[in-house]
């Protein structure tokens, strides 16, 4: 039996079923594009996780009410405009889209997610994207999700996109496609600013809730830009079931678990490429916890250490300041002992048993270098471990953010 899943193209187009498309509606100034869909040619079981934070855009709250049915069809995204904080205009203008959307895929409403990114606060330019439905529904194809993945963007650098398969217990192959956008206000507490996955894995909606829910866990909410969780994030899952495989209705079970890590490896995938384009970013920086007591443990830290605006900093400026990353493992949100704490970059110790360490300050800087940094970190305490992802924090952070609503 063949577990590993393997990477291949097409991102959110890959799965049997699945069709999508991205347009410039005008919503930017820019002239950028700034309006997608995906599309599956059956309704689809579905699945989403949704941000913590109490102010919720629009969108994301017709999203989560549709998905109440465990069912979507089709997800129309923006970016440009968050559609957030605008009252009932915002849940009208959510209404309009849905209807919309409706009669030109000739769907029902509630098998419609809607998402929206951009600037907070400003009125959305409805009738713009209305306009733009028809040409975006004639520009549904398969071969290629790119396009809406372009579609999706604000200050990102680049798409983030993967696509991955995988064989189950009797053979049969299934696929899972991604696609997301964040580059600022990223330090989830769910998913990420927007994440869409498709697959066509006939799965039924519990276990897919699970398997998503799980997965976040272990690659969205484990990576942080800048310390700032958005009114719009979400990551929704859509599991056309054409793959025709034995329904997967445990996730305990053997397909089951090819199932989630397969979705796993997919989300840290996407997730690290958030990580690696924060906003001014010009390294990805790893986080490895080891020797923890709890999972929970491990987690807890890894996220402390990776949010620390002081190591961001450091990491940037090349310095190897252990006393930055000892300070953030001792404010996590957890019980640790500096006696048994150990620090490194990659293989170069730096500070062990409550004490520093002579290091070679050259080997330390070419390290700090590198395109990727890895911080270890060893508890000590126990065999849990934990990864977070996240960059360093620039000068041009600042300039970008200072300047986001012009």
């Amino acid at each position: 039996m063949n577990k590993k899943p393997q990477w291949i193209e097409k991102n959110i187009c890959a799965p049997q079923g699945f069709k999508a498309s991205g347009i410039s509606a005008g919503l930017k100034k820019s002239q950028k594009p700034d309006l997608a869909l995906i599309y599956s040619e059956v309704p689809a079981v579905a699945a989403g996780v949704f941000t913590k934070n109490k102010v919720k855009a629009a969108p994301l709250l017709a999203t989560k009410k549709n998905l109440k049915n465990g069912q979507l069809q089709a997800i129309i995204i923006n970016s440009g405009n968050a559609n957030a904080c605008t009252g009932k205009n915002g849940v009208n203008h959510v209404k309009q889209t849905i209807a919309t959307l409706s009669d030109e895929l000739a769907i029902s409403p509630s098998l419609i997610g809607v998402a929206s990114t951009g600037v907070i606060g400003v009125p959305l330019a409805i009738d713009t994207l209305i306009a733009g439905i028809p040409k975006l529904t004639k520009s549904l194809d398969n071969k290629t999700g790119n396009p809406a993945a372009t579609a999706i963007l604000t200050t990102d650098t680049f798409i983030k996109e993967a696509a991955i398969k995988v064989k189950l217990s009797n053979g049969t192959i299934i696929k899972l496609g991604g696609i997301a956008k964040g580059s600022g206000m990223i330090h989830p507490n769910m998913a990420t600013m927007l994440a869409f996955v498709t697959t066509d894995a006939l799965i039924i909606p519990e276990a897919l809730q699970a398997a998503l829910s799980l997965a976040t866990e272990n690659s969205f909410n484990m990576i942080s830009v800048d310390g700032d969780s958005s009114t719009n994030d979400m990551l929704v899952v859509m599991a056309n079931g054409l793959a025709k495989n034995n329904p997967i209705d445990n996730l305990q079970s053997v397909d089951g678990q090819i199932f989630y890590h397969a979705l796993l490896e997919l989300c840290i995938n996407l997730a690290k490429q958030i990580a690696k384009d924060g906003e001014g970013a010009s390294k990805l920086i790893t986080v490895n916890v080891f020797g923890a007591k709890t999972s929970k443990q491990a987690k807890s830290v890894a996220k402390a250490v990776v949010s620390s605006s002081l190591v961001k900093a450091a990491v940037f400026g090349n310095d190897a300041n252990w006393g930055r990353i000892a300070c953030a493992v001792g404010y996590s949100d957890t019980q640790v002992k500096a006696e048994k704490l150990e620090i490194a970059i990659e293989n170069l110790l730096l500070f062990s048993a409550g004490v520093p360490l002579d290091f070679c300050e050259d080997t330390a800087t070419k390290l700090l270098k590198q395109a990727e940094v890895k911080i270890n970190i060893d508890l000590g305490l126990g065999k849990e471990k934990s990864t977070s992802w996240g960059c360093d924090l620039t000068y041009d952070y600042v300039k970008i953010n200072a300047a986001y609503r012009t």
